[in-house]
């Protein structure tokens, strides 16, 4: 028995950390931990953390509001539904579920805010569908395009919102600042399921979901700081550390990306003005710099007021900005020649503000026109070119509506916008095929043949190929009919129309989609046989009878 003890030997001596670090954690019991009341304070947590009539009726009032101030574009308006947000209650609660790995009451939080996160967007969408005002406001579009900032507020918000619950100080005030970055993205996420933007709908859904991540986790954190979770073992508290790193550093590696792409903006933008007024030295003055960055380029708008005309200063500064960007770079310059000597400087001045104020309100007329085409169009703002001296924008439409459906959202647009030229394009890719009824056409057919003519005209051409469908045991007379009938309302709307001989019976899409479906005409966009007309939304065209 002694050689076996001897053979075995002492048994190791158990790991201790080192002494500075274990005063520290006794200090940190002595004065942090001991000093919370921590079963009363997950009393008051657990019972603010669920669903409850109270809760389900301030997350609408709350919701609305919101929605309201992000219509009207105002801030005091969106701050007072950020006072009234029920929102705190679950997303600590479910932070400090976390921290103590209480899985009823993480279902429980889960649970509530699901529930309110649907209500908010529900009611949300429901206030913007019977609204008139529909535009894509400022405030709006902050919420779609999240960053590391953002990331920031969340959880600089969550833990004075842990810390608020632990001390039982000022929970309200720290709630604001939770319901702010959560509350109006998801109202966003409301406008845009309204108004079928996926763009606005997804960046503001990306938004509330990376906050509702952070602020979750970084209460998780303050409440093991403060000792809840104490009695986890020290491979559970690794474990939760590690998740909550992880977690985190997967959130702030694409915000960072995002913010990254913001700051190269300013810096660019600060980089261009430079140029500018090198290039014209310090007598000049510059009204109004305006850069759009799309893609791989950027388009710059200036405008400066200078005592010389500087012939080569396009070239010369797209070639510089170009080397200092790393992009190509398009440079759309004016130059106001003025002579500053004797009394024409007050005189500059004067034109000079009124300059740099026709040059602000040209630019909110272009990100105003921008937003409301792509949100008509179902496009990305930076999908839509707008053209601020001839007061053009042009987008192009993508598929899923119809053609009717398209041309008339363009005639809205128009009237809506006096002094522009709208234009939305046709999806690109071939024309849907044009149904036609068993009795020949008629005038309710009428708008369906003016989107066709739209359409080819959108496609830049004027000419088109016919080619009706024959039906299975149709008379090859009847679907030669239905073809020269289409061709005929065709021609009558300016477009030239070559007639192909009837394509085959599909007895397959006629038992899947119905006879009503299948006699049909495709039409085919051929080149222009002269300039392409400007479509128009013909008032009272003749429609050929089939």
């Amino acid at each position: 028995m002694a050689d076996a003890d001897a053979s075995t030997g002492p048994a190791p001596a158990p790991h201790h950390p080192p002494r500075p670090l274990r005063k520290l954690k006794a200090w940190h019991r002595r004065t942090i931990v001991s000093e919370v009341d921590h079963p009363t304070v997950l009393e008051r947590v657990h019972g603010d953390s669920r669903w409850s009539g109270r809760y389900a009726f301030m997350i609408a009032m709350s919701a609305g509001i919101a929605i309201l101030g992000l219509l009207l574009s105002s801030p005091a308006v969106i701050i007072g539904a950020m006072l009234i947000s029920p929102l705190m209650g679950p997303i600590i609660g479910l932070g400090f579920a976390l921290a103590t790995f209480d899985w009823h009451e993480v279902r429980a939080s889960l649970l509530a805010l699901l529930a309110g996160t649907v209500l908010a967007v529900a009611f949300t969408a429901g206030i913007v569908l019977l609204s008139p005002l529909q535009d894509i406001t400022p405030e709006i579009l902050a919420r779609t395009r999240p960053n590391l900032f953002d990331l920031l507020v969340a959880v600089f918000s969550a833990l004075a919102g842990g810390y608020a619950t632990v001390r039982g100080r000022g929970e309200t005030i720290v709630g604001v600042a939770i319901a702010t970055a959560l509350m109006p993205p998801l109202a966003v996420v409301g406008f845009g399921l309204a108004t079928g933007n996926s763009l606005i709908f997804t960046g503001a859904f990306t938004l509330f979901l990376t906050n509702f991540i952070a602020i979750s986790l970084s209460a998780t954190l303050i409440a093991r700081f403060y000792g809840f979770g104490s009695d986890l073992s020290p491979r559970q508290s690794r474990a939760q550390a590690m998740a909550l790193l992880l977690v985190l550093a997967a959130l702030a590696i694409p915000l960072a990306l995002a913010l990254k792409q913001i700051a190269w903006e300013a810096w660019a933008t600060r980089t261009a003005r430079r140029a500018v007024q090198a290039e014209f030295g310090e007598a000049s003055r510059i009204a109004s710099l305006d850069p759009t960055f799309g893609g791989n380029r950027v388009t710059i708008r200036a405008t400066v007021f200078t005592d010389r005309l500087h012939d080569k200063a396009d070239p010369d500064l797209e070639r510089r900005l170009s080397a200092s960007l790393g992009v190509p770079v398009s440079l759309q310059l004016s130059q106001i020649l003025v002579n500053q000597g004797g009394g024409q400087r007050a005189a500059l001045e004067r034109a000079q503000a009124t300059a740099a104020t026709t040059a602000q309100d040209e630019r909110l007329a272009r990100a105003d026109m921008a937003a409301r085409l792509a949100l008509v169009a179902n496009v990305s703002v930076e999908a839509v070119t707008v053209d601020p001296v001839s007061r053009i924008a042009t987008a192009r439409a993508e598929p899923g509506r119809s053609l009717v459906d398209m041309m008339q959202s363009e005639a809205r647009l128009r009237e809506d916008s006096p002094g522009w030229t709208v234009r939305i394009l046709p999806p690109a890719g071939p024309l849907p095929d044009l149904p036609v009824p068993a009795d020949g056409l008629t005038e309710a057919d009428a708008p369906a043949l003016d989107a066709m003519a739209w359409a080819l005209a959108g496609h830049g051409t004027n000419s088109a190929r016919v080619t009706p469908r024959r039906l299975t045991r149709e008379p090859l007379a009847r679907a030669i009919a239905r073809g020269q009938a289409v061709a005929a309302a065709l021609e009558s709307r300016g477009i030239l129309v070559e007639i192909a001989p009837p394509s085959a019976a599909d007895a397959g899409l006629e038992r899947d989609s119905g006879l009503d479906a299948a006699r049909s005409v495709r039409i085919e966009a051929l080149a222009p046989a002269a300039p392409a007309p400007v479509p128009e939304q013909a008032a009272e065209r003749p429609v050929a009878a089939g």
